[in-house]
């Protein structure tokens, strides 16, 4: 088996460093936490494993020719992106609205500490367990990769141009499609780890509400221009 490797490698690092869909959900959810970001870049690279599996067997070159097919794809994908977008920006305000709440309430506890000896404070709402969070991210990465069509079409326009008609198609295919993955991994990664380190910083109030707001209408932005493209 022949294979262009050094040209394949050099196409697939552009790819992931160009921001996408997949970048977004990745990091976003580092931010929340880093085992859910871990976890959306699993998912979008378990979601990229589908469109090589499909490609190996010919099932996107179907889709690819089907132009109703392809749009159906395209238009679920664009769905799933305003989905996760409305859900950011709905979020953004519900904790807007908490903290103003909250504010409301150490007001009172703190009139009313004044009045009598303090009491006991409720604790606060912790995060959501690793597990739950962990799916989470999974799921958010795997299907904004499984459904975007893009995906499906890399596989078919550009890895075909690495691969040696002498040898197998099929295994060659495989080979350069796991060789992405472990690449995209280790990215996605490196993606969470530089993200966990802007947590603190985008853990404060004012900044933190301007992120989910910015990356919500950033989701929908994706979203509706999928929808639109020809």
């Amino acid at each position: 088996m022949s294979v262009d490797l050094m040209g394949f490698l050099g196409v697939v690092l552009v790819a992931y460093v160009v921001p996408g869909p997949d970048f977004l959900v990745v990091f976003r959810s580092a931010i929340e936490h880093p085992a859910k970001g871990r976890a959306a870049g699993l998912g979008a690279q378990a979601g990229l494993c589908v469109h090589m599996l499909a490609a190996a067997v010919g099932l996107a070159v179907i889709a690819a020719r089907s132009p109703a097919v392809y749009e159906a794809v395209k238009l679920l994908g664009a769905a799933y992106l305003v989905h996760l977008g409305i859900r950011a920006v709905l979020a953004a305000r519900r904790s807007a609205r908490e903290r103003r709440a909250d504010r409301e309430r150490r007001a009172d506890r703190e009139w009313s500490a004044a009045q009598e000896p303090r009491g006991d404070i409720e604790p606060a709402t912790g995060p959501a367990p690793t597990g739950a969070q962990w799916r989470s991210g999974f799921a958010q990465g795997f299907l904004t990769n499984v459904l975007n069509p893009k995906a499906a079409l890399f596989f078919l326009s550009i890895l075909p141009q690495f691969v040696d008609g002498a040898g197998s198609t099929t295994r060659q295919i495989f080979f350069l499609g796991i060789l992405d993955v472990l690449i995209g991994i280790v990215y996605w990664f490196v993606v969470v780890a530089v993200a966990a380190r802007l947590r603190t910083l985008l853990a404060r109030p004012k900044v933190q509400h301007r992120w989910e707001l910015t990356t919500g209408w950033l989701f929908i932005a994706i979203g509706v221009g999928v929808a639109a493209a020809a």
